[in-house]
């Protein structure tokens, strides 16, 4: 990681030495090898969970998640390891394999993996959706109201093309192939922008979002209170929007009041300005714009704004970000509970649109299946229409020629009379 910058709460453990427990604005971060002086033979006394991880690592690691309550590792061989007291309670610390206990055997292949609260959502290559976990709020779906938790990968949705939730979300969203929006789990805040006519502590059943904004949807974070949606259009400028719900300390629509509807976010500071990503933490948010520009609203009691003090900030604020080595297309947020990271990683955005362009392909794929499907069937119907065709002109022509040999045949040889019998 060469350009990383942190700020926000620096305890337990302490990421960056002889500083203060919290980083009030931008600073260099580097990640430190305390174990470059150790002895040679420290392999020889390395646990068991380390031996575990070093094996994991040998499938070359494509994602990390964490949420609360759990871990899980996405390998290049699409295998899901999982490890945390939602995995495994009475064993915390041993990674197991996730994907090998979904039922369906031609499942097995995972596409992308997410954390939530307690719960962890597996998004399989044939565009299923699997959740396990704690289901205290109904976050696994409709099939599993009366199940308080499940250790096992249990199906959720079919034809899902993207998984939306967050580290400290009990909610959960799901966008299927036509852009139709599903939601499930806590609803206490209006967090799934329903309306303000549904206040249900929890939404047990996945359940249709309707109230979605015009656009395309790109991307959706969840807060523990709120969520936030990015929208594209591209006849609009900017082309890209955000809108919130949910709890009003946290949504930065700098009201006093809960809000039950998705609502764009208007701000001057970047209201012609493009959104290149965005991260919703547990009380705070930050953007990163195409200006260079990175700004957040929120709850900063740990300086997780990064703006010099822990004051809340109910709408969005600008936070002075010290000169970037790279193009800035290439920067990404990320928001902990209170902390946050801006780094570099162009090949985070590049595996994010590739697996963008693998669903589209993918899609793309299907839907020229069914269409060959349904071509072939359409020539089987026909050529079958063709033979009934066929055989019932050969059958009419069969019954004319039987008809004209039978009447050869009479007037070839005419009836005689019958004779008179007589006892005489």
């Amino acid at each position: 990681m060469n350009d990383c910058l942190f700020f926000g709460e620096n305890q337990d453990p302490i990421l960056i030495k002889n500083k203060p427990d919290k980083i009030t604005k931008p600073i260099q971060f580097k990640f430190e090898n305390e174990n470059e002086n150790e002895n040679e033979n420290e392999n020889e006394n390395e646990n068991e969970n380390e031996k575990q991880i070093k094996q994991i690592a040998s499938e070359n690691i494509q994602k990390v998640t964490v949420g609360v309550g759990n871990e899980a590792i996405l390998t290049i061989e699409e295998n899901v390891f999982a490890k945390g007291k939602d995995i495994n309670p009475e064993n915390t610390k041993e990674f197991i394999n996730i994907s090998s206990l979904i039922e369906d055997t031609n499942d097995r292949i995972i596409q992308d993996v997410f954390s939530g609260a307690h719960s962890i959502y597996l998004l399989t290559s044939n565009h299923n959706v699997y959740g396990f976990g704690d289901n205290e709020y109904g976050q696994l779906g409709s099939y599993f109201e009366t199940l308080e938790r499940t250790e096992k990968p249990i199906l959720m949705m079919k034809n899902v093309s993207k998984i939306f939730t967050g580290s400290n979300s009990n909610h959960v969203f799901l966008l299927n192939s036509n852009q139709e929006l599903f939601g499930c789990g806590l609803n206490r805040h209006g967090q799934f922008g329903l309306g303000e006519s549904i206040k249900e502590k929890k939404i047990e059943k996945l359940t249709q979002i309707q109230n979605i904004p015009k656009g395309k949807i790109i991307d959706i974070q969840c807060g523990q209170f709120h969520s936030i949606m990015l929208i594209e259009n591209q006849n609009e400028n900017p082309k890209r929007k955000l809108y919130s719900c949910g709890n009003y300390e946290y949504n930065g629509l700098g009201k006093n009041k809960n809000i039950y509807e998705f609502t764009e976010i208007k701000s001057s500071l970047f209201e012609n300005d493009n959104i290149l990503d965005f991260s919703v933490g547990f009380e705070h948010f930050l953007i990163l714009t195409s200006k260079a520009k990175m700004i957040g609203f929120g709850i900063s009691d740990y300086c997780e704004l990064g703006n010099g003090n822990t004051e809340y900030a109910p709408i969005p604020i600008q936070i002075d970000l010290p000169k970037l080595k790279y193009d800035i297309s290439n920067y990404h947020i990320l928001c902990g509970v209170y902390k946050s990271f801006l780094y570099y990683s162009p090949f985070l955005f590049n595996n994010q649109n590739q697996i963008e362009n693998q669903n589209q392909n993918n899609q793309n794929n299907q839907n020229q299946n069914n269409q060959n499907n349904q071509n072939n069937q359409n020539n089987q119907n026909q050529n079958q229409n063709q033979n009934q065709n066929q055989n019932q002109n050969q059958n009419n022509q069969n019954n004319q020629n039987n008809q004209n040999n039978q009447n050869n045949q009479n007037n070839q040889n005419p009836k005689k009379g019958k004779k008179k019998c007589s006892i005489f």
